[in-house]
């Protein structure tokens, strides 16, 4: 499965080595879906902030599910899908949803900061300002973060080559969920002005929480994803829960049509790489729990000698010296 996203790993490294400046630029990238390419080409201004984004999505999946089973190790092969991520589960729910408010949130973000000469800061929200502030200083453009991340997010759903109409339909809902969790994620910053600090007048503008923010809230969607069937609904085929399907998806949930492995062993016809080896938390009972992270096989325990700063003390004018201090840990590892 190619060219479904842009957390493909092609993207990421041979897109960080290049200028961006020629549209055979675009050809380089072999993860690129047809589609993809000639936005590409079209916009090869946005390239520097879409290949950013293709890291952050990863790094950000690998963090926010670093204590379960499951720890995003699936995109390691992209853009050669893993088969939990290319059958429509639940883990392809999440990264597809990630990816979309990722790269939305990069160009949104690459306005703001003057990286990109076809946009600029957010205007003025329509929302009237209140009496203690005014509108101004520099937002974060959303909106145009929003108009082009889904143009490169969704190109590939559009064509009948990327899939089953069934998947294509899951992907193109997770993908607005996505974009749904970055619009929810905005806040009001404000900076003040007065004499002396006293904050007589602020000027505030919106701006977007970071990525981990929404990460965590697209892992709460995913703990409690939708199981969807596609079937008639009126006067065409949608997809609606499995289990009450007489009513719509809801636009907030994320929705998958094929359950997941345990990712308790290792077993590549179902994309998991186990849990052997992985460190656990022996008196924790959340998912990173031994108990749960050892799929109940149990723990080797092992001590590891750590060697840390310690004892520091700052020096009028101006530095830091401090000892080196040794403790030793004890781990542990699911058998």
């Amino acid at each position: 499965m190619r060219g479904v996203g842009f957390v493909e790993s092609g993207l990421t490294v041979n897109g960080s080595s290049l200028g961006w400046n020629q549209t055979n630029h675009c050809k380089l990238l072999d993860a690129l879906a047809h589609e993809q390419l000639q936005l590409c080409r079209r916009n090869l201004e946005l390239m520097h902030s879409i290949v950013h984004a293709a890291k952050m999505t990863k790094n950000t999946c690998q963090n926010t599910f670093g204590d379960m089973r499951w720890n995003c190790s699936s995109v390691e092969k992209a853009p050669r899908f893993t088969p939990d991520l290319a059958k429509g589960t639940r883990e392809s729910a999440f990264v597809f949803s990630l990816a979309s408010a990722v790269v939305s949130h990069s160009i949104a973000r690459a306005c703001s900061s003057g990286e990109l000469p076809s946009c600029s800061c957010a205007p003025a929200p329509a929302e009237q300002a209140g009496p203690d502030f005014k509108w101004g200083g520099c937002g974060d453009n959303l909106r145009y973060g929003l108009q082009m991340g889904s143009a490169f997010s969704d190109a590939p759903m559009r064509n009948s080559r990327s899939g089953s109409q069934p998947f294509r339909l899951m992907n193109l809902h997770n993908n607005a969920v996505g974009r749904q969790a970055l619009i929810d994620a905005q806040e009001t910053n404000c900076k003040c002005h007065g004499v002396s600090g006293s904050c007589s007048v602020k000027t505030c503008w919106k701006g977007l929480h970071d990525i981990n923010h929404i990460a965590m809230d697209l892992k709460s969607k995913y703990l409690s994803a939708t199981k969807v069937i596609h079937r008639h609904l009126g006067t065409r085929k949608q997809l609606v829960p499995r289990e009450l399907d007489f009513r719509p998806v809801r636009e907030s949930d994320l929705v998958y049509l094929v359950s997941s492995s345990d990712y308790c062993t290792h077993n590549e016809k179902h994309g998991s790489l186990g849990t052997q080896n992985r460190q656990c938390n022996k008196t924790s009972n959340d998912s990173g729990s031994c108990n749960i992270m050892c799929c109940g096989r149990g723990y080797n325990a092992f001590t590891e000698r750590i060697v840390e700063r310690c004892q520091c003390k700052y020096h009028w004018c101006c530095y830091v010296t401090c000892k080196r201090c040794e403790r030793t840990v004890e781990r542990y590892v699911c058998k």
